[in-house]
């Protein structure tokens, strides 16, 4: 690390400025509280710069900004760690897999081992971490893309991304809405309808934005913070705003009418993401998704 930064030290930190307490911090990491304020002391004697005030415990203007480093190089280490691990550690029978709520598609599903899986829902920006870290042997992603195009994922780490799927998207409306006729429904033409914000559940958005050329307000009428597709779409159905869903996740829901988007060309891209070799059960799975079976 740049100018010999223990990452201990610097865990020590992250830790204390998010609970904003010294003795809070010792707990959680098994230290005494001396050890914790020694920690900070030398670290911020290494950087020749205050980090903390201490009443209240809270981070100095240079603190906050190596707050912003400290993630990406803590999440690095943990990479590096787990990627060794990999290599060194005999195949795994099981399989522990993260997705997103609308990734997994028939083609995933097909390609999983019949027991000894372990699936969780997470949200798409902890996806790549969890990779990453070794939390879980492969990850499943999804989002908007110009067709065969890649998503946009985070750095955090040297891993393989390969895309398994891709399907048309469609707009999810109320059934009596005065749009749910149509053949076909422009995205620019709904910037300023009533949509929902659903980041980890839809399409986020953020991505409807990108998506068109003038950018848009596409503003938010209600605020959902989950993974749940049908909480979404039950949403949808009493009028509470629209929705971005692949075709799949929009088709026959009860008070809905699901509208294929027309324009901007787009499509919902499902990518599988894994650090290193798989082995194993991932393995398996990496090999019969690049066969196509």
């Amino acid at each position: 690390m740049v100018g010999g930064m223990d990452p201990h030290l610097l865990r020590t930190y992250v830790t204390v400025a998010r609970l904003a307490s010294f003795s809070e911090a010792a707990r959680e990491l098994g230290y005494t509280q001396s050890a914790v304020s020694q920690h900070i002391a030398a670290l911020e004697q290494d950087l020749g710069a205050p980090l903390l005030t201490r009443r209240p415990v809270a981070p100095t203007a240079a603190g906050e900004r190596l707050l912003e480093h400290a993630g990406p190089l803590l999440l690095r280490l943990d990479a590096a760690r787990a990627d060794i691990l990999r290599m060194a550690a005999a195949p795994q029978h099981g399989l522990t897999l993260v997705t997103t709520a609308t990734a997994l598609g028939p083609a995933v599903l097909g390609a999983l081992p019949p027991a000894g899986v372990t699936l969780r829902v997470l949200t798409r920006a902890e996806i790549p971490a969890a990779v990453a870290t070794g939390t879980a042997d492969l990850g499943l992603v999804d989002g908007l893309a110009a067709p065969s195009d890649p998503l946009r994922l985070p750095d955090v780490a040297p891993l393989t991304a390969r895309g398994v799927a891709e399907e048309p998207v469609s707009v999810l409306l109320p059934a009596g809405h005065p749009l749910a006729g149509r053949p076909g429904l422009r995205l620019g033409d709904l910037r300023d309808a009533r949509w929902l914000d659903a980041p980890d559940a839809g399409l986020p958005l953020a991505q409807l934005r990108a998506a068109t050329a003038g950018g848009g307000a596409f503003r938010p009428a209600l605020r959902y913070e989950g993974t749940d597709v049908r909480t979404l779409t039950t949403l949808t159905a009493a009028g509470h705003g629209l929705a971005l869903l692949p075709r799949s996740a929009a088709t026959a829901v009860p008070g809905t009418a699901a509208v294929p988007l027309t324009a901007p060309r787009l499509v919902h891209r499902t990518e599988l993401l894994h650090g290193g070799s798989p082995g194993g059960a991932a393995a398996e799975v990496v090999r019969r998704l690049a066969n196509g079976r």
